[in-house]
Formats: C-alpha cells, structure tokens, sequence
C-alpha cells in the first residue's frame, strides 16, 4: 500500500488477488463486449503488490467461476465480462453504494424457522446452519433462526432441499411477531450488535486520515485507485453481515451513518482520479482501455451509476 503520509492506511493483511480482481471488474468495467489482455490485468493488480503469478491463478479461478471468459483461441489470451457478471456487478454495485441510505421500511415481521434433526443427522445440521447462515438468518435458540421481513421462500426451498431424505427430521417456517422486541430477550439478542458496531468503528478509524487527506487534495491519480479500492473492498462486507434492523432495535449511537458518509465521500471524489491511473496502468497492454474502463459512483437516490469513459 502506499505511504501513510498522504493518509491512505497501509493494508491489514496481504490482499487477496481474486477478490481484488473481482472489486476492480465490478467499480471500472461495465461492458461484455471489452477485450481484456491478460497482462492488462497483471499491471492492474501489479499496482496492488500482486505477483504476475498470483494475477493469472486469480483470472484462472474467475474463469471457472464463470465471471470472466477467455474470448477467441488467441495467445496470450484475452478475456471479456459475461453478461451475467455484467448483470451481477451492477446489482452488487447498487447494494453496496445504497445500503444504509434509508431506514428499512419495518412491518414487525419476522421469519422464523424451527427444526430438528435425530443426534446422527451432523451433516444435514451443519448443512442447515451453513444455509441459513447463507440466507441472513441468525440463531436465536439452538434449533429456532429468524430474519426481519416476510419473505419466507428461499428459506422453505432449502430446508426442502436438504430435509425431505433425512429421516427423523421435522421442520417448521413461521411468520411470527414478538411481544417484547427490544430488550435483552427480543430479537436483537441474536445478532452480535456490539461486534458489528465495532467493526463500523474500526472502518471509521481506519479511513478517517485518507479523508483528510482527500479533502486537502494530497491523493494523486496512483494513490486514489489503490485507496479507493481498498475503502471498496473494506465497505463491501457490511450489507451481507448487517441485518440492517430498525431504529429501535440498535444500541445508540449507531455508526453505520458515519461509516457510509465516510466512505461515499472518498468513493466519489477519488472515482476519476483512479479511472485515469487504472487507464495509464492497462493502455501499454490495452490501447483501447480508455474506451472501456469507467467508474461507479453513488446517484442522488444512492443507486450506483457509471461516470465518465467511454462505454460503448
């Protein structure tokens, strides 16, 4: 990571390559139809102190995972976004720029699912509990999980899925409401708040210098695409860990705000700075990048939009 003169925090552990290539396609590409050099990809993560090894091992695995695709039999090979990866980043984008913009529009509803499994059933247990893990509910009681809302479908497909051949194991999915929702016996007690809540702290503390040092103007265009990046992959968590519960079921003061303000104030005043060293970095392996290669931000109703570049 660069230097913490300017701010910009150094990394906490080493970067992860395919999750970082994954955050660099979704924020600077929005387009199927680029052809993208495999070395253009190794100079952007080479910006990040990833090795030319680790780079092509982390196309490798995007490409099994069907988000990119190599195009044509060439050598080297070039690659393209599917259209579902497409689709995919641009949701995500959304959730991620607009999560935490407005309160949850609360009904008092609660799924709520409740089994049991015969002692020997371990597999199918830990199945369940990865499922529903998978679908934000959260343990309540040992064999009784809820999640805000009244969506109950996903949830009733699953146990479906993983239930209906293990003998001995009774199920039940419930629209429930809870006489006492705050308090230490309601709802909230299955959700770790005071962990989350730490962890929005620990975003806040860990960005609050790089902040500074965007609004005295002291991050240039190779500072800002790693900075911007690294406050992305960082932020990117906290819709799937944040149950996003109404007002009253948060302990006060709740930092998510001041998280998301944090971040959407770097993510938007460094997005053109980094678009342009993503573009110096990829032009001498891509002379079209500049055609292709944009940035997401944040739109008056919090859905992200692409800015700038030339999508065709």
């Amino acid at each position: 990571m660069p230097s913490d003169d300017v701010g910009v925090p150094r990394a906490q552990a080493g970067p992860n390559p395919q999750h970082l290539l994954t955050t660099l396609l979704g924020e600077y590409l929005d387009s199927s139809d680029a052809d993208l050099p495999s070395m253009a990809v190794v100079a952007m993560l080479g910006e990040f102190g990833i090795s030319e090894a680790s780079a092509r091992a982390a196309l490798s695995r995007l490409t099994k995972r069907g988000l990119i695709a190599v195009r044509g039999p060439g050598r080297p090979p070039v690659y393209h976004l599917t259209p579902q990866a497409i689709a995919k980043h641009r949701s995500r984008m959304d959730q991620f720029l607009s999560f935490g913009a407005r309160p949850p529009r609360w009904t008092g509803d609660w799924v709520t699912v409740s089994f049991s499994i015969p002692q020997s059933g371990q597999a199918p247990r830990h199945a369940i509990r990865k499922a529903l893990g998978a679908l934000r509910f959260a343990r309540l009681y040992d064999s009784v999980w809820i999640r805000p809302g009244t969506d109950s479908g996903p949830v009733t497909k699953a146990l479906h899925d993983i239930l209906d051949d293990v003998d001995g194991a009774r199920w039940s999915v419930m629209h429930t409401r809870f006489e006492q929702e705050a308090g230490p016996h309601g709802p909230a007690a299955a959700y770790d708040l005071a962990g989350l809540a730490s962890a929005y702290q620990a975003f806040i503390a860990r960005y609050a210098d790089l902040r500074v040092a965007v609004r005295e103007r002291k991050v240039d265009a190779t500072l800002a695409l790693v900075a911007r990046t690294s406050v992305m992959d960082s932020w990117r968590k906290f819709p799937d860990i944040d149950p996003d519960l109404p007002e009253h079921l948060l302990p006060a003061p709740w930092p998510r705000q001041t998280a998301r303000d944090l971040m959407l104030e770097i993510h938007s005043a460094l997005g053109s700075l980094a678009q342009a060293r993503l573009i110096q970095v990829a032009t001498p392996y891509w002379p079209d990048a500049a055609s292709w290669i944009t940035h997401f931000q944040a739109s008056e109703n919090s859905l992200s939009v692409p800015a700038g570049g030339h999508r065709r």
